[in-house]
């Protein structure tokens, strides 16, 4: 038994002392080639490298740009309310909800993602500009769309905590300024859309509720009596076109 033991320690030690050693395969196949791994003395390797970096992490906050500085949170709040105003908790599905707010998201920025390759990405791909100014011509068109939407006063709030009280031009306000701005902005705009939505929908709610009411029916939930006239409405006053029409036309 001890002598197992100390076997199994020396094991144990060899490993711990042969850990720093590795047999690295200088060529690894891959799909009938050969890849060989080396040091690389060429600059311009290094920034292809850091180059393909940049390039992964934006593909990483790509979502959450495109929430924070396009259409879709007005968009996708406003959805979210719809279903909630109709008693609705699982119709339409998340991934229905999603999947229209970001359609649309697509078509109302659009033509700003045409201007954003028409002046930005296709001249950077001809080497016609640097990538310096590729990004400047990209936020351009992104600032003039959150310029539209954000309110003065919410504008003005970030303004003065970052203490910029004299600011000539729109572009001398800088994105970390316009971007909380925008975004709420566009939660109020939201908000107000979403609270004339509910008008209608409530007041079925009340009728139904008082009716139940004079009847005596008080164990009766509202809400099971009420659910078929709110669809019916929405159905009546053909709701979802009413609301992609005013959540498309709202965007200035």
């Amino acid at each position: 038994m001890k002598k197992s033991i100390k076997i199994f320690f020396i094991v144990i030690l060899l490993m711990i002392l042969t850990n720093g050693i590795v047999y690295a395969q200088p060529e690894i196949p891959l799909l009938g080639k050969s890849i060989k791994i080396e040091d690389s003395n060429e600059p311009q390797d290094y920034v292809f490298s850091i180059k393909i970096l940049i390039a992964l992490t934006i593909l990483t906050l790509a979502p959450s740009i495109l929430i924070m500085m396009t259409s879709f949170t007005r968009i996708i709040i406003v959805l979210s309310l719809i279903r909630n105003a109709l008693g609705l908790q699982q119709t339409p599905p998340n991934q229905v909800i999603i999947g229209l707010a970001l359609f649309l998201t697509f078509f109302v920025m659009a033509p700003v993602a045409s201007h954003i390759n028409n002046e930005a990405i296709q001249p950077f791909l001809k080497e016609e500009i640097n990538q310096d100014v590729a990004i400047e011509k990209t936020m351009e068109p992104i600032r003039e769309f959150m310029f539209r939407q954000t309110r003065d006063k919410d504008l003005g709030l970030f303004l003065n905590i970052k203490n910029m009280e004299e600011v000539n031009s729109l572009n001398e306000i800088p994105n970390h300024v316009l971007i909380p701005a925008f975004i709420i902005s566009e939660l109020k705009t939201a908000f107000q859309i979403g609270f004339v939505v509910y008008i209608p929908f409530l007041v079925i709610d009340m009728v139904v509720s008082s009716t139940l009411m004079s009847m005596g029916m008080m164990m009766l939930p509202p809400v099971i009596i009420s659910l078929p006239f709110k669809i019916l409405l929405f159905i009546l006053v053909d709701g979802w076109n009413l609301i992609v029409k005013s959540l498309v036309l709202g965007f200035k």
